[in-house]
């Protein structure tokens, strides 16, 4: 009989080797080479250790047929809906990932109840969690009452035999996938090889039986979620639960969906009665604003579908070392930078000597490039201590030759900021069907300089009138 081969797989990329060493040579980290058997690992199906079988032929058939019951399964969580992109969709497979305590079994479990409560076999199965705790949540968010299938089981092979027994469940929520361990993996449980061979197996059962699957996954100290990144390729949508610990609300932020727009978001606020969906996202984030302080530009951003406003803030001090400081918290540092230097270079505008400090309020972060004006609008305001026109919204990219590029959706986030009560914008030349009502009250400058002129003609006319 041969002896056992052993293999050394990282942890954090799921690379192989064949011999054990302090460094991967495929991610670069130190110390995460674990040691693991070949029987049922990376490379091995799950019959490897028995002899190979002739392959049995399936049956092939086409794109036009009826489909089983309704398409996708809907919680009446409107927020969490939304960002999987209209419900639940039967046979899926759903990853969510998030920091610890972040609300993901509670969102999970409030999910739970409401499909529950709507006739729907939902199956919750902690590894992480007893049952009794499970029930002191449920008590907590008020759904104890609800008909949630509860269990505490890390096999993957018992929770299969668990899950078969009588009518297929609708949804089955396992939380989480570095707890589970199948009979098939010769490794200890959330190794490589343990998270992706229980992915796999509970996948399988998903598009065999028609059950969507939840998946909850841990996420690493860089905000990744944890175990080989095969796992988010196998799953067709993940979802990232994120949010300040100095803020109440939480962002279930869509990253991949095979069924839906990616890039969407539901925002939640934390309260202790569990979760609460916040409709108007906006309003939140515009909460605590003060309209008469300088330094601050409201951007009209999108995210996915949805149109969002959130206010930017910055503050330009003078600076006393020799290489001034750059601080951003909710915007790409690197894209600062740039903003900085368009406006040195193109409008005459001086920072070399000064501090900045750039904030997204409320903890949001901002990933699109036409929050550039806004940025832009900020910087010289806080520069040159002028508040800018509180009924004023600002989107827009910046060029590095200082023109400012039109953006996608100007007309939604027009409609978004005419809602809250903005009555103007500064934003990129648009055609007169996209302006809306705006075309007569916004300012479309073609260049950055424009934009800067504009701000500069102001103080000088509150000055004049002093």
């Amino acid at each position: 009989m041969a002896k056992a081969r052993s293999q050394f797989v990282c942890q954090n990329c799921g690379t192989v080797h064949t011999r054990w060493a302090g460094k991967c040579d495929g991610c670069g980290e130190w110390n995460t080479l674990v040691e693991e058997g070949t029987a049922g690992g990376i490379g091995s199906g799950p019959s490897s250790m028995r002899s190979a079988r002739k392959g049995r032929a399936v049956t092939l058939t086409t794109l036009d047929g009826e489909i089983e019951d309704a398409p996708r399964i809907i919680s009446g969580i409107g927020e969490l809906d939304r960002a999987t992109g209209g419900g639940f969709v039967r046979g899926s497979a759903l990853l969510v990932g998030g920091d610890p305590g972040i609300g993901k079994s509670t969102l999970l479990t409030q999910a739970a109840a409401a499909l529950a409560s709507k006739g729907h076999r939902i199956v919750y199965v902690s590894g992480e969690e007893a049952v009794a705790q499970i029930r002191l949540r449920a008590q907590r968010l008020g759904v104890a009452s609800t008909p949630v299938e509860l269990a505490a089981e890390t096999n993957v092979e018992d929770i299969l035999a668990t899950i078969t027994d009588g009518k297929r469940p609708d949804l089955v929520i396992l939380d989480s996938i570095q707890t589970l361990w199948t009979d098939l993996a010769d490794s200890a449980p959330g190794t490589v090889t343990q998270v992706r061979s229980s992915a796999q197996a509970m996948i399988r059962y998903a598009k065999s039986t028609g059950a969507a699957i939840v998946l909850v996954g841990h996420v690493t100290k860089e905000g990744q979620i944890a175990g080989p990144r095969v796992v988010e390729h196998m799953v067709d949508g993940v979802l990232y639960f994120e949010g300040e610990g100095g803020h109440h609300y939480r962002i279930l932020r869509t990253v991949k969906n095979r069924f839906g727009p990616t890039d969407e978001i539901g925002v939640f606020e934390m309260s202790d009665k569990g979760l609460r969906e916040v409709a108007n996202p906006s309003e939140l984030f515009l909460g605590e604003r003060s309209i008469k302080s300088p330094g601050a530009a409201v951007f009209a951003g999108m995210e996915g579908t949805r149109p969002v406003l959130v206010e930017i803030q910055a503050l330009v001090a003078p600076s006393p070392l020799g290489t001034p400081r750059r601080a951003v918290v909710g915007w790409d540092s690197s894209r600062l930078s740039m903003v900085l230097a368009v406006l040195e270079t193109h409008c005459g505008v001086r920072f070399a000597q000064h501090d900045v400090y750039l904030n997204v309020a409320g903890g949001y972060r901002i990933t699109e490039p036409a929050a550039d004006l806004a940025v832009a609008a900020a910087l010289v305001s806080s520069l040159t201590g002028l508040a800018l026109p509180a009924d004023c919204v600002y989107f827009g990219e910046i060029s590095l030759s200082g023109a400012v590029r039109p953006v996608a959706h100007a007309s939604q986030r027009m409609k978004e900021a005419e809602k809250l009560g903005f009555r103007q914008a500064a934003m990129p030349v648009v055609g007169d069907d996209a302006a809306g009502a705006f075309s007569a009250r916004s300012f479309q400058p073609s260049v950055l300089a424009d934009l800067v002129a504009r701000i500069a003609a102001t103080k000088r006319g509150s000055s004049d009138g002093d």
